[in-house]
């Protein structure tokens, strides 16, 4: 029964690689949104030479944007990988970044929803430049999602502080911090 127990265990810890489509189809993606930066980029390039400031920032602002969920994507990617699969060997490349192999699960929720955040107040930001152009409704409703996005983003913040509180290593007393 014991073999039947650990055959069984193995192909659980084994299904694992069923997420690896997944991850290769976000690369995928990030591909697909390199296609949509050149366009934004060749689109901008007119504007940003001929067009108004508030025009030319929006453009700006849109390969920011872009920019920004690209690299989320590339976040997921390696912490998801490395959370959920396996670790990604480099060899102790000098590029690999510092917080590679070091980004919990709890972490990347936080990443995640902090990058967000910055996607929402981008296109807040892009609502504002063009305020002329926007009604009232329209703007009341992108205010009350950012504002929700990062009422969200604090309440998993403040969760994961306590969370931490209770499971994390027990804290220095006073007198040991003084010392």
């Amino acid at each position: 029964m014991k073999r039947v127990e650990h055959g069984f265990e193995l192909f659980i810890f084994n299904s694992r690689w069923l997420l690896a489509p997944f991850y290769l189809g976000l690369i995928a993606g990030i591909g697909l949104l390199l296609v949509k930066f050149a366009k934004a980029f060749v689109a901008a390039l007119p504007v940003v030479f001929g067009g108004s400031s508030g025009e030319a920032m929006i453009a700006i602002l849109t390969l920011v944007d872009i920019t920004l969920v690209a690299s989320l994507l590339l976040i997921i990617i390696f912490a998801g990988y490395e959370n959920f699969i396996s670790k990604i060997d480099t060899h102790d490349h000098e590029d690999r970044p510092d917080w590679m192999g070091h980004v919990s699960f709890s972490d990347l929720k936080l990443k995640l929803i902090g990058s967000i955040v910055a996607i929402s107040g981008i296109e807040l930001l892009k609502y504002f430049v063009n305020v002329g152009q926007h009604n009232e409704h329209d703007l009341m409703w992108v205010v009350i999602i950012h504002l929700t996005l990062v009422f969200s983003g604090v309440m998993f913040a403040l969760m994961d502080r306590i969370s931490g509180a209770h499971h994390g290593p027990a804290p220095e007393s006073s007198a040991s911090q003084h010392e």
